[in-house]
C-alpha cells in the first residue's frame, strides 16, 4: 500500500523557477527542504492542508503546468500583481460579486499556473435594528434659525418616519428651538422623559467670517453625542455644517438628497437595535458538576456524612 505521496510541478526556466518559490512562499506556503543537482534544483513546500483530487471531466482540461486550489483567491490576485506576474485570465473579475474566483497566470518563461478557489465566507449572527417605526415614538428637535434649510429637513424626517410606518398625529412630537446650540439642551429634556425611543436633532450652520462657526459647530456636536450617552436614548444627527448655501440647499433635497430623511431612517434603525438588545435572551450559565442551583428546591451539595449522622441523633 501506498504511505506516502509527494506532488511535484516542473517550470520552464531557471528564472520561472525562482518566481514560483517565491510566489508560494507569499502565499502562505511554508518552505521545507531544497536541493540542488548539477542544474538542477528542486524546493519542498509544506503546505497547512493538501488533498488530491483525481476529477474526469467531459473535455479537455488545461495546459498549465500547476493547478491548486487555494482558499483566497482575491489575496492571491493582490499578489500575484505585486510581483509582476501576467494574468491573462480573471473569471468572476475583482469585485466579490461572485462566490469564486479563477486566475491563469503566465510566467516569463512560459511557464503556466491556474489558481482557483471560493472566496471567503465569513458569516457571523448580529443583532441588528430594523426600518419599522410602527409602535415607537420619536421627538424632533429644529431649530428656526436658517428656516429656509431646517423646514426642509423636517419634511425629510416627516416622510421618512411615516414611511418606517409612525403615525404623524400619534407617534411624532415636534420640539422647536431658537438655534442650533439650543438643540443639544432640548434633546436632552426630551430624552430624560424616557416617553420617546429617539431623538432626531435638526439644524444647518453655515459658515461666516468669525471663529463663531467652529465654536457651535464643537458645542452642539458634543452636546448631542453627550446626551444620548447618558440619557441612553438613540439621537441622530441632522444638523447641516456647511460653507456655503448651496452646499446647505443640496443637502436639503436637491442633489445631495435630504439629511433629515436620512436622521430619519437613522433615529429608527437605532431605537429598533436598542430594543433588540435589550431583549436579546442570554442562556443561563449551567452549574459546575456535582452541584445544583440554588433555589431549585433542592440543597446545592449532598449532605455531609456529619450531617447525617447529627439527624440520625436526633431522631
Amino acid at each position: 500500500m501506498i504511505k506516502s505521496i509527494q506532488l511535484a510541478t516542473v517550470t520552464k526556466s531557471k528564472k520561472d523557477f525562482e518566481l514560483l518559490i517565491h510566489l508560494l512562499e507569499a502565499l502562505g506556503l511554508r518552505k521545507g527542504h531544497g536541493a540542488t543537482q548539477g542544474a538542477d534544483r528542486w524546493q519542498e513546500f509544506l503546505p497547512l492542508t493538501l488533498r488530491l483530487d483525481a476529477p474526469r471531466l467531459a473535455g479537455p482540461w488545461d495546459d498549465s503546468d500547476l493547478i491548486a486550489v487555494i482558499s483566497d483567491p482575491d489575496s492571491a490576485a493582490v499578489i500575484v500583481k505585486k510581483f509582476g506576474i501576467e494574468i491573462t485570465e480573471d473569471r468572476s473579475g475583482p469585485e466579490p460579486t461572485e462566490d469564486y474566483r479563477n486566475l491563469r497566470l503566465r510566467f516569463p518563461g512560459g511557464t503556466k499556473v491556474f489558481l482557483l478557489g471560493h472566496r471567503p465566507q465569513i458569516v457571523h449572527p448580529a443583532v441588528e435594528g430594523k426600518l419599522g417605526a410602527k409602535g415607537k415614538r420619536f421627538a424632533i428637535v429644529v431649530s428656526r434659525f436658517n428656516s429656509f434649510i431646517t423646514e426642509r429637513l423636517l419634511q425629510g424626517t416627516l416622510d421618512g418616519l411615516v414611511r418606517c410606518g409612525a403615525n404623524r398625529l400619534r407617534d411624532i412630537v415636534i420640539a422647536r428651538v431658537p438655534g442650533a446650540f439650543e438643540i443639544p439642551a432640548a434633546a436632552r429634556t426630551l430624552a430624560e422623559t424616557k416617553k420617546y425611543d429617539a431623538i432626531i436633532c435638526l439644524g444647518c450652520l453655515l459658515r461666516g467670517d468669525t471663529a463663531h462657526y467652529d465654536v457651535i459647530v464643537n458645542e452642539v456636536t458634543r452636546g448631542i453625542g453627550q446626551s444620548a450617552q447618558e440619557t441612553g436614548v438613540p439621537h441622530a444627527f441632522g444638523v447641516l455644517t456647511c460653507d456655503t448655501l448651496e452646499q446647505a440647499i443640496d443637502r436639503a433635497g436637491l442633489k445631495m438628497g435630504n439629511k433629515g430623511f436620512e436622521a430619519a431612517l437613522a433615529a429608527v434603525e437605532m431605537a429598533s437595535l436598542k430594543a433588540a438588545v435589550s431583549q436579546k435572551q442570554i442562556p443561563p450559565a449551567r452549574p459546575r458538576s456535582g452541584l445544583r442551583p440554588l433555589g431549585s428546591g433542592k440543597t446545592a451539595r449532598s449532605d455531609s456524612p456529619r450531617k447525617k449522622s447529627q439527624s440520625k441523633k436526633r431522631r
